[in-house]
Order: structure tokens, then C-alpha cells, then sequence
């Protein structure tokens, strides 16, 4: 009587995809990085019209979600704001998968403060002081700073969440390989949640991508070092490699692309793909002409 029922089900559930004309579209699967999320699904649905044959389903969760499903072969396109450890690629190559790493474009990783902060510049080395386990910057008078509207003077740190690739490369670029966070942050989801979260609370910084930039937030300039000009984070500085913190973005196939996901891939790197993550205010790989 079970298997009935499953039958049933099973034989509903391809009556409705007939209908819908789904069964006719071959699936991608694309999952990974939250920093890449919003312009995914931007290529997603432009190329419903370049190619209606093929659909793309996009779901973020974060790098390490999208490295863990192309490890397991249960991605055909992991998005990832890190490159893939060795001892990743490793995995995926015992379990018979062999990714290749694709560049998709360059984000400038933001460094957000609330609007009343008065700061106008931060050094790598603030940034890690703020940052780093027992790191010498807890309030904001450490760095000669008095932000209006924070009347405890403690710094609100905020941060991402350890699977995500955002918290990985910013962990690199600036704690250093060795350096951990330190305690107490606040570790948000998303990249949209850090800048959410900064808006709110006047004693918080917190870092994102670049394209979650809004008009109710401040971005500090930062500087390599006390001796070197700041740089605003834009995509013209990520494209250039001048802003300290700016950062490849991927896509992982499991090996070259082929078919469907060969054309989707060679789509995103042309220039109408390339003009969608210029839109969405990434650097594209290349110099492009758009519309």
C-alpha cells in the first residue's frame, strides 16, 4: 500500500512537470557564495532569453555550502569568494569530481561603518586591531574616534559566519594566516544582514561586499599602511587590485565545462554577462562596452 501511494505521488509529480514544460529545460544547479548570490541570479534570468532550453536554479548558503556540493557532485556550478583549499580539491578529486576553478569577476570587500561615524580612513593594521583576538582596538577611542550615538565607546564588531568565504578572505587579507577573530562578534548570515546590522547600530563596523552598498551606510577608505594614500572601495580600484582588499570572485566546474553548462559559462563571460556583474557593482574580468 506504501509503494502505491509513492507511485501515485511520483506519477502526479510528472504529470505536473509536463504540463508546466519544465521536462523540456535542462537544470543547472548553481549554489555557493552569498557575495555572488544577487548577480547569479541576475545571469539566471537573462539567459531564459538566450537560451529558453535551459534553467538555472541559484541558491546561496555561503562558499563553503557551494564547495561542500561540488565536493559531493551535487552541484554543476559551485560560487565560491575564496579559492578552494587543496585539501578540497582534494576531496573532490577521492570522490571522483575534478573542479576547475573559473574567474567571474573582482568585488571590492567594503569596510562598513555607521553614517555618524566620523572616521574617514582605516589602516590594514586598525582593521586587524579591531578584528584580531585580543587586538588592542575594543573601543572606538582607541583609534582617537568619538562616534555619536555610541555612549558606551565599545566597537561592535560584525562579521560573516565561518563558512563563508567573505569571512575566509578577509580572515587572510587581514588577521593574517594565523590570526583568529576575536570573541564576541557578531557573525550575520548574509552580506546584506552585515550592512543591515552597520545601518542600525552607530558603535558597529562590519565588512561585505561592495555591491551591498546603500546610501544609509558610510565606506571607509583604507589604507595599506600609516605611509600609503587610502583608497575608496569601488569597482574601478577592484578591477585595478589598488583597494588592499580587493578579491577574485569564482565559479567551480567539475571539470571543463561541457554542453549546457559549457554555453552558460562561455555566456557569463561574454560581455552581456560581463555588463550584468558591472550592473551589480563587481568589476567584470575584462574591460567590456555596455549599453
Amino acid at each position: 500500500m506504501q509503494f502505491k501511494r509513492l507511485a501515485v505521488t511520483a506519477i502526479s509529480t510528472a504529470m505536473l512537470v509536463s504540463a508546466s514544460g519544465i521536462q523540456a529545460r535542462n537544470l543547472i544547479q548553481n549554489k555557493g557564495s552569498d557575495t555572488l548570490v544577487n548577480v547569479a541570479q541576475a545571469w539566471a534570468e537573462a539567459y531564459q532569453s538566450v537560451n529558453p532550453d535551459v534553467a538555472v536554479a541559484v541558491s546561496g548558503g555561503g562558499s563553503g555550502t557551494g564547495i561542500a556540493a561540488m565536493i559531493n557532485g551535487t552541484v554543476d556550478i559551485a560560487n565560491a569568494s575564496r579559492k578552494m583549499k587543496d585539501k578540497e580539491v582534494k576531496m573532490a578529486d577521492e570522490q571522483g569530481h575534478h573542479p576547475v576553478e573559473h574567474t567571474v569577476g573582482f568585488d571590492a570587500l567594503a569596510v562598513y561603518l555607521h553614517q555618524d561615524n566620523p572616521a574617514t580612513q582605516l589602516t590594514i593594521e586598525q582593521l586587524k586591531q579591531i578584528y584580531i583576538r585580543d587586538g588592542k582596538a575594543t573601543k572606538w577611542s582607541d583609534l582617537g574616534l568619538k562616534v555619536p550615538g555610541c555612549s558606551s565607546d565599545e566597537i561592535v564588531v560584525v562579521s560573516r559566519q565561518n563558512n563563508s568565504g567573505t569571512y575566509a578572505y578577509f580572515k587572510k587579507a587581514v588577521l593574517g594566516k594565523s590570526g583568529k577573530y576575536r570573541s564576541g562578534t557578531l557573525d550575520m548570515h548574509g552580506s546584506k544582514d552585515v550592512v543591515d546590522l552597520v545601518e542600525k547600530t552607530p558603535c558597529a563596523i562590519g565588512y561585505s561586499g561592495l555591491a551591498y552598498a546603500t546610501d544609509h551606510v558610510k565606506l571607509a577608505c583604507v589604507a595599506t599602511d600609516d605611509k600609503s594614500s587610502c583608497v575608496n572601495p569601488s569597482v574601478a580600484s577592484a578591477s585595478d587590485g589598488s583597494y588592499p582588499i580587493a578579491r577574485p570572485l569564482f565559479m567551480y566546474t567539475n571539470g571543463e565545462p561541457k554542453g549546457d553548462i559549457k554555453g552558460y559559462m562561455d555566456w557569463i563571460l561574454s560581455d552581456e554577462g560581463q555588463c550584468i556583474i558591472l550592473k551589480k557593482g563587481y568589476a567584470p574580468v575584462r574591460a567590456v562596452q555596455c549599453p
